[in-house]
């Protein structure tokens, strides 16, 4: 969906710096109606001389370790980059990382129990769609106030645009450093253009064409998924729906766990079930009818393969991501493949983009951490210096890639070694871009920026406390019969569709939406 896995798979940390935007908003935040300059936060307020000298002044004489949770495997050169990370860790600010890394196949489960256990860790990465709203509202994360970042994030305080902060408050109180380095959130699919070209078909740029494209590589290519998703790690929706029925129909979902959602336009806000709109009802047909020409397997739902893999070792043929994963993703395959040819399809080149805020990436502090003051002087030296921001982004010099000037790369054979996990948490204006960033990549990200659309719900955040029984109950509805219904497993899409939301009904969906649509209407009136 929009703000999941945006930036999950391979390279995707080399890839947000090339759609970095003018201004940045999603589905999820808190505070204001738009883009506009924020008003200055308590935070915003410290940017001063004076908080570089206070900074100076802590006391690191106590060699301490941090530990770090990571969302992503972990990297095969782990240990040799945070080896030298490390070494820059302790002459700067005497501490060192020990991460730990849930991985991908099983992240959504173990997160929220390592909050839940109060497991000993310090920082954890987090985002509007890993579960940072969920724990700043139930405590897990610290309240990180003016006086705490003036101090001992001081580079931070100097680089971070005020907006940034306000958009990543929790009920007005500050409970994540962001990153800063905005991205639009829509997706894009992956092609394998050979095989267009190889069966005269016209260029995927629409849902229609991109249906003839599946259809195509189904009936003639033996051995080849057209299309593939990771059925498997827990996502509650078909990988395709936030480009064919969000982005296709400028609906915004509130929140992935449920399927309320409200059109981008709408400035009273109105949510709906997105389940029963004309609009699902026709891609329910869409996706049978690709289901019933073998476009995907039948056993995608217990996919767990990684699917970029699958597309490397010619197994697949297409599949949806963020623009700036396809990006790399086609730059890595012409170095290692340069006989298979891929493109980058905009599937809904006229709808409203969306640019993310700053909680679509970013760290917060373990609430119950002994180490919080070290642990925000080590953010501060992830995100801003430059040297140590190399090695935590892009791994070590001449090994993982080859530095070209101050803000570009080349990839390198270990550069694959150090990918795939969520350091882009550090996001910053010292990322560098991958020298053979495609241009048509950068085509579309241009165009895209001129389409960003900013809505008086950009910044809004549900509160699920008084709902939280029934949200649960929501979403286990949807692995159970929304996921093999939009994946074209149940004969009857009618009756399937009926049941879902007799389903749902059940599960106490309505509740939901009358406190979801309450927080709205206040939401809109105080702005």
């Amino acid at each position: 969906m929009r703000n999941k896995k945006s930036v999950m798979l391979l390279a995707a940390t080399f890839a947000l710096s090339a759609t970095v935007l003018g201004a940045c908003g999603s589905n999820n935040g808190n505070n204001g109606g738009t883009n506009a300059e924020a008003t200055q936060s308590p935070a915003a307020e410290s940017q001063s001389p004076a908080a570089s000298a206070d900074a100076g002044a802590v006391d690191t004489s106590e060699e301490l370790k941090i530990k770090m949770l990571m969302v992503g495997g972990k990297p095969v050169d782990y240990d040799a980059v945070f080896a030298e990370i490390n070494k820059k860790l302790k002459e700067k600010v005497n501490a060192t990382i020990d991460a730990e890394f849930l991985d991908w196949a099983d992240w959504t489960q173990k997160y929220p129990l390592k909050f839940a256990a109060n497991e000993d860790f310090d920082i954890a990465y987090t985002a509007n769609w890993a579960f940072y709203n969920d724990q700043a509202l139930k405590g897990g994360f610290m309240e990180l106030t003016g006086d705490m970042l003036s101090k001992f994030m001081p580079q931070t305080m100097k680089a971070m645009p005020a907006v940034a902060w306000e958009q990543s408050k929790v009920n007005g109180k500050q409970f994540m450093v962001p990153n800063n380095n905005p991205e639009v959130t829509d997706k894009a699919v992956l092609i394998r253009e050979d095989l267009r070209k190889k069966y005269n078909l016209e260029p995927v740029n629409s849902p229609e064409t991109y249906a003839a494209y599946l259809k195509a590589v189904a009936a003639n290519e033996k051995g080849i998924n057209g299309f593939n998703a990771k059925g498997a790690d827990g996502w509650k929706w078909h990988e395709l729906d936030q480009i064919l029925l969000e982005q296709a129909n400028d609906f915004n979902l509130v929140d992935y766990s449920m399927p309320l959602a409200y059109k981008l336009d709408d400035p009273t806000g109105k949510v709906f079930n997105i389940y029963d709109t004309p609009e699902f009802k026709s891609l329910l047909a869409y996706y049978k009818d690709l289901a019933d020409n073998g476009a995907w397997s039948k056993n995608i739902v217990s996919n767990k393969n990684d699917v970029w893999q699958d597309i490397k070792a010619g197994k697949t043929a297409s599949y949806a991501q963020n623009l700036g994963t396809v990006a790399m993703n086609l730059a890595e395959l012409k170095r290692e493949q340069p006989d298979v040819e891929l493109a980058i399809a905009d599937l809904t080149p006229n709808s409203k983009k969306i640019a993310a805020i700053s909680t679509q990436n970013g760290f917060a502090i373990h609430a119950t951490s002994k180490k919080a003051e070290r642990s925000l002087m080590v953010l501060d030296l992830l995100q801003n210096d430059k040297e140590i921001h190399d090695l935590f982004m892009y791994g070590i010099a001449g090994t993982n890639y080859e530095p070209v000037g101050d803000d570009k790369f080349n990839a390198l054979p270990g550069t694959p070694n150090y990918t795939g996990f969520s350091n882009w948490g550090s996001n910053s204006p010292l990322n560098r871009k991958d020298a053979s960033y495609p241009a048509e990549a950068d085509a579309i990200a241009a165009d895209w920026e001129k389409k960003v659309y900013h809505f008086k719900l950009e910044t809004f955040v549900f509160n699920d406390a008084n709902v939280k029984n029934e949200v649960a109950n929501v979403g286990n509805v949807m692995l159970r019969y929304a996921i093999p219904l939009e994946y074209g497993l149940i004969k009857d899409i009618d009756k399937g569709q009926a049941d879902l939301i007799a389903q749902l009904k059940a599960a106490g969906i309505e509740k939901v939406q009358k406190e979801l649509q309450s927080q709205i209407d206040a939401f809109l009136a105080n702005q």
